[in-house]
């Protein structure tokens, strides 16, 4: 057997060819896969090589964009360089990445001395907003600009995706980021163009889906219309705290998330759900007090609210609470690249070419130097499907080759007979 492992500056995978005499003298079996019904294994080791396709991640960012958020903004976006950089070292697998920008703006409907209004925000709720030009005191101008949807490969990323996270201040105190997302990709908006005000172009199929919420209020989403929550200007009373009864279930909007959001084959997407939100620095508990006649989440200083909601739905995607962090840490660095490892690494990854699933052997070489071989058989490859209408392979890990962020990549190794 020959094999070769390494990663060109492309991050193409070379393939190694192992040359099989007889079954008989390699596996110890009668009869050669050659001749087994259905099988696709070449006779010749001149089959195109398979390659291991770009790893394709969505990623939407959903800014809370009320009155008390600039200093937030501004922190996130001073560290997207290492954000951007993480997503880009993607455990040894090319990303084919893009990026789009939401806020938490859908509507505020208040009680303001026995006066309701209700306010909608038709240019925002679940829209993906333009990246606003740059101004003449270095901040930015809301309000200007055409691009809605940011690729991994523009050069100008870090510098766009920095002045699209700055969405000002002018927004619903209603905070409602799970509403703001249904609206944006489970509605009539994702299948409407870009150029026509849509969401269109913004998923795509096969494509894992990151989810990154930044606020320091509780959300407030409901999908009725008008909401039956009303929230008012007394900043010692958490208006949607006290009627969470009336807002649709983190359990709901956890289900059309993880179920509901699906792919061309029916299968729900891969959806990584993270959130920077008001909950304790040390223990990311989500509970309140009121501190000076305010609410606040404990060990939270900075917080308008407790983090009940934002903590169930991290919790719900994952118990162990890695894709949630506290919106009063000092700096966000830390927190972006934990969210961009959790990104960037799948273990699903797609193969081009590969003619019998059954033949495919992979091997992570791991930051240590270490080479782990997986295959169907030790349980190192959970799956190996073909995709439909496609030359490619999709296959998922298990076991001991689950992929890792620091993973330095992946070989092939593809049986065929002389």
């Amino acid at each position: 057997m020959i094999a070769l492992s390494s990663v060109s500056r492309r991050h193409l995978w070379a393939v190694a060819i192992a040359f099989l005499a007889s079954c008989e003298g390699c596996f110890g079996c009668k009869t050669s896969p050659l001749d087994a019904t259905g099988s696709t294994i070449p006779r010749s080791c001149k089959a195109e090589a398979p390659l291991i396709e770009p790893q394709k991640l969505d990623i939407l960012f959903v800014i809370d964009n009320s009155n008390s958020m600039r200093e937030e903004q501004e922190a996130v976006a001073r560290e997207l360089t290492a954000f951007v950089n993480q997503i880009k070292q993607a455990g040894g697998v090319r990303q084919d990445f893009n990026v789009g920008v939401i806020t938490t703006s859908v509507y505020q409907h208040s009680n303001q001395n026995g006066v309701v209004f209700v306010r909608d925000y038709p240019t925002q709720s679940g829209r993906l907003q333009p990246v606003p030009d740059l101004g003449p005191d270095g901040g930015v101008q809301l309000g200007t600009g055409t691009e809605r949807l940011l690729s991994g490969e523009d050069p100008n990323l870090v510098d766009k995706f920095s002045r699209l996270v700055q969405q000002g201040v002018s927004g619903s105190g209603q905070e409602t980021p799970f509403e703001a997302v249904r609206l944006a990709l489970m509605t009539d908006l994702i299948k409407k163009p870009l150029a026509e005000g849509g969401n269109g172009g913004f998923l795509r199929d096969g494509a894992r889906l990151l989810i990154v919420v930044l606020t320091d209020e509780d959300d407030c989403s409901e999908t009725m219309r008008p909401s039956r929550v009303t929230v008012s200007d007394n900043p010692a009373i958490a208006y949607c705290t006290e009627q969470s009864n009336s807002l649709t279930t983190v359990s709901e909007y956890h289900r059309l998330f993880s179920q509901e959001l699906k792919n061309e084959d029916g299968l729900p997407k891969e959806v990584i759900w993270t959130a920077i939100a008001p909950v304790g620095r040390e223990t990311k508990a989500a509970m309140q007090l009121v501190d000076n006649g305010q609410v606040r989440n404990i060990d939270c200083p900075t917080s308008n609210q407790g983090g009940f909601r934002q903590r169930q739905m991290a919790e719900l995607f994952d118990p162990s609470l890695i894709n949630l962090d506290s919106i009063c840490r000092d700096s966000f660095r830390e927190t972006l690249i934990t969210i961009a490892e959790l990104a960037s690494v799948s273990q699903t990854i797609e193969v081009k070419n590969a003619p019998d699933p059954a033949m495919i052997q992979l091997s992570i070489t791991r930051k240590s130097g270490a080479v782990v071989k997986c295959t169907q058989l030790n349980g190192g490859l959970l799956s190996v499907t073909p995709v439909e209408a496609s030359s490619s392979t999709r296959i998922r890990f298990g076991g001991e080759c689950k992929r890792r962020a620091d993973d330095q990549g992946i070989g092939i190794r593809l049986l065929c007979a002389t």
